[in-house]
């Protein structure tokens, strides 16, 4: 959030966006950061609260008096459940619902182009100093300009008109110049080229990689359900995975909190961190797979599979390695 916060106001500083709307983004975006924190949030805690009570000896009481490793555990994927369908209504719900929020935001400041801050009568530097504009008269909602000079590097435009247009398809924004004249100098040969037009469209600004993030993002799970555009069932698997990731994880923390009071709470901690990031970052690097379609859908699931036989090994294999020992022992 404070990496996202300082490159939001970054960008209102630089004009791309207005101040007020900084805050309220990261409002509709903190579904999505909820989404993944959650989880982790669980697994931290787990781990700190079963160690704390394994290290003081609290866990060997609750063993003397027939409270077992099972039923403790049963007990645990209860918050584990709970939490689990707090981040399945932002996954599936919340998160998509604040992204095309989002998306209708980015529409209306792609209808405010950088032209706005022109000034009639005033020439002005933009795209840091490779383009000089200048319009005679600008229109009161700032949309239309009269007798339009522009100067892009070595290319040299005027005309009567120019309108901006927004392309919903591409995110991309254009201006179009009716009724001019564009002059093209070559540098090389200082030959110039000049060429009439009733109607020219100049290209202000590409669709941002945020903005094509938020469009994918802002499919509700439904349409998700209904398409077969990889990049779609990629985002599908994702906001599912999140949910199976959250029971997976109760059953990884709850054997590695494991330690004895000369260990301490935190003797485990880095290595089940570890882990942790290893499973998200590999899920993550399977979304991105799946979107280019490198990699089919099952191994998403495979990696679960993969990490849910780790938290059954974790918590059977000493019991099972017990039992084999003292087999061997008699």
């Amino acid at each position: 959030m404070s990496g996202r916060l300082i490159n939001q106001l970054a960008s209102a500083a630089a004009g791309e966006i207005p101040l007020e709307v900084v805050f309220f983004t990261l409002l509709l975006r903190m579904p999505s950061f909820l989404e993944m924190i959650l989880p982790m949030a669980l697994f931290i805690s787990v781990l700190l609260s079963y160690g704390r009570m394994y290290a003081e000896n609290e866990m060997s009481v609750l063993s003397a008096t027939g409270f077992s490793e099972r039923r403790l555990l049963a007990y645990t994927m209860i918050p584990g459940f709970a939490v689990m369908s707090v981040v399945g209504t932002f996954s599936l719900y919340l998160s998509p619902l604040g992204a095309e929020k989002m998306e209708d935001l980015y529409e209306k400041q792609a209808e405010m182009t950088e032209f706005e801050l022109l000034v009639p009568g005033r020439f002005q530097s933009m795209k840091k100093g490779s383009r000089v504009t200048y319009t005679e008269s600008l229109s009161s909602d700032k949309t239309v300009m009269q007798q339009v000079f522009i100067a892009d590097g070595d290319t040299l435009m005027l005309a009567d008109e120019g309108s901006q247009y927004f392309s919903p398809e591409t995110g991309s924004r254009f201006l179009e110049l009716h009724n001019g004249r564009r002059f093209d100098l070559d540098p090389e040969t200082a030959g110039l080229q000049v060429l009439e037009f009733e109607r020219y469209g100049v290209k202000i600004a590409d669709e941002s990689e945020e903005r094509r993030k938020v469009r994918k993002d802002a499919v509700s799970t439904l349409d998700l359900l209904s398409s077969t555009d990889p990049k779609f069932q990629a985002q599908l698997h994702w906001r599912v995975s999140l949910i199976v990731m959250v029971p997976i994880l109760v059953l990884i923390a709850f054997p590695l909190s494991k330690v004895s009071p000369r260990q301490g709470r935190f003797a485990r901690m880095f290595p089940a961190i570890i882990l942790f990031m290893v499973y998200i970052s590999l899920l993550i690097a399977m979304r991105g797979m799946l979107e280019k379609e490198r990699v089919p859908a099952v191994a998403m699931w495979a990696l679960h599979g993969v990490y849910l036989l780790i938290g059954l090994a974790l918590l059977i294999g000493p019991e099972l390695l017990r039992r084999r020992h003292a087999g061997r022992m008699l």
